[in-house]
C-alpha cells in the first residue's frame, strides 16, 4: 500500500448529517470536520488556519502520532515521517529522545510554533526512560527543538497531559494527570522544569466522584473507573491566571501564574489556590480569544462555558462521545475532538484495537 493510500484511508472527510431526532439543544451548530480511523485526542489550529491532530498510543499502535489535516481530509505526518516512525514493536530500535512515543496533546503558541507534549508512556502506563519531552516545531521551517522533562519532574506514574503558555512565550504550564497530580512548569528558554502544587488537593483525583455514562458507572472489567488527576488547563488572555481541573473531579480551580515561579514556596502557592466553580467530570478546557472559558463534559456529551461562578451548557450532542480537547480557529470557530474513551478496550473488552473518532467544530453564539 502506498503512503498516499495509507494516509487517505487513515482519515476520511465526512459531511455533517445530524437529524433533529438525535441532536439535543443547540446541536445544529455542531458540525463534523473529519473522521479518523484511530483514537485522536489533541487538536491544534494555527493563526493561518492550518489544522493538526494527534493520536496517542493508548490501546493500539497507531501508525501516526502527529499529523496535519490536509484540505481533502487526508493526513500528512508532521513534521515528517521519521519523527512519526516509532512503534511499540520498534521500541528497542529507535531512540525515544527524537521520536514521538505517545503523544497526548499539541498546542500552537501563537508565535509561529507548534508544541507537542509527549508523556512517553505507551498505554498510559510505564514511562520509558528518556521519553517524556516537549517538542517545539517551527511551523515555517519544520525545525525541531526538544526539551526533555527529566525523571525527577516526570516521575514514574506521571502523565504529561496538556500545556498552556505565558503571554511572553517564555513559560509553559503542563498538567500532570497521573498518579500524583501536579502542575509542571517549564522555562522554555533554559529547558529547566519543576513541579508545583505537587500532591495538592486541587490537582488530585476527587475520590467522591463517580464517572458515569448514560447514568451508569463507567468501569473497567476489574471494577476500576477512570482516575485522572489534573487534566484540563487554560490560561487567561492576559496570562495572569491559570485554570485547571482534575478529570475525575467536580471543581474548577485557578492560581496566579506568578506564584508558579520556581522560587515561590509551595505553601504560598497552596494558600493562593482559588475555587472558581463547581463543575462536573471534565477533560478539556479552553479560554477563547473572546475571554470565554469552555469546558468539555464527557458524561453528558456536552460543551459548557463558565458564566459567573457556574457552568452553563453551550450544546449537547450524542456524537460527542467523550469530548476531549479544544482549539480555536482564526474565524472564531471552536474545534473539539471526540476521543471515544468509553469505547476503547479499557472499558469494552473485545472492542477492536482501532476505534473511529472525530473532530467537530462549532461557532459560539455571542
Amino acid at each position: 500500500m502506498s503512503k498516499r493510500t495509507l494516509l487517505v484511508s487513515f482519515a476520511t472527510l465526512a459531511a455533517f448529517t445530524a437529524s433533529g431526532a438525535s441532536a439535543q439543544r443547540n446541536a445544529a451548530s455542531l458540525s463534523q470536520v473529519v473522521r479518523f480511523n484511530h483514537q485522536a485526542t489533541g487538536v491544534a489550529v494555527t493563526a493561518d488556519g492550518r489544522r493538526f491532530v494527534n493520536f496517542p498510543r493508548w490501546t493500539d499502535d497507531a501508525p501516526i502520532s502527529v499529523a496535519e489535516v490536509m484540505k481533502d481530509g487526508s493526513l500528512r505526518p508532521y513534521p515528517d515521517a521519521n519523527w512519526n516512525a516509532w512503534r511499540n514493536d520498534k521500541a528497542n530500535e529507535l531512540p525515544v529522545e527524537n521520536h514521538f512515543v505517545c503523544i497526548q496533546s499539541i498546542v500552537p503558541d501563537g508565535k509561529g510554533n507548534l508544541w507537542v507534549v509527549d508523556p512517553g508512556a505507551p498505554g498510559n502506563e510505564k514511562i520509558l526512560p528518556g521519553a517524556p519531552k516537549l517538542v517545539k516545531i517551527d511551523l515555517k521551517t519544520n525545525r525541531v527543538k526538544v526539551i526533555p522533562v527529566p525523571e525527577n519532574v516526570a516521575l514514574q506514574g506521571t502523565y504529561l497531559n496538556d500545556i498552556r503558555f505565558s503571554s511572553d512565550g517564555r513559560m509553559g504550564y503542563i498538567t500532570d494527570s497521573g498518579t500524583r497530580g501536579a502542575i509542571i512548569v517549564v522555562d522554555l528558554d533554559s529547558g529547566a522544569s519543576w513541579r508545583a502544587l505537587d500532591g495538592h488537593a486541587s490537582t488530585q483525583v476527587d475520590k467522591t466522584v463517580t464517572v458515569t455514562m448514560n447514568g451508569q458507572p463507567l468501569r473497567r472489567p476489574d471494577g476500576r473507573q477512570p482516575m485522572f488527576a489534573s487534566d484540563g488547563i487554560a490560561i487567561s488572555n492576559d496570562g495572569r491566571t491559570l485554570y485547571y481541573q482534575a478529570l475525575t473531579g467536580k471543581t474548577l480551580y485557578s492560581i496566579e501564574t506568578r506564584l508558579l515561579a520556581r522560587g515561590v514556596e509551595d505553601a504560598q502557592r497552596q494558600s493562593a489556590v482559588k475555587t472558581v466553580a463547581q463543575s462536573q467530570v471534565a477533560d478539556g478546557l479552553w479560554m477563547s480569544k473572546a475571554g470565554v472559558l469552555y469546558v468539555t463534559s464527557p458524561t453528558d456529551f456536552s460543551i459548557k462555558r463558565l458564566k459567573g461562578a457556574s457552568l452553563e451548557t453551550v450544546l449537547t450532542d450524542p456524537r460527542l462521545r467523550w469530548p476531549d480537547t479544544f482549539a480555536e480557529g482564526p474565524d472564531g470557530r471552536i474545534y473539539v475532538t471526540a476521543s471515544h474513551i468509553q469505547d476503547t478496550q479499557w472499558f469494552k473488552p473485545g472492542a477492536p484495537p482501532s476505534i473511529r473518532t472525530e473532530l467537530f467544530a462549532f461557532k459560539p453564539s455571542r
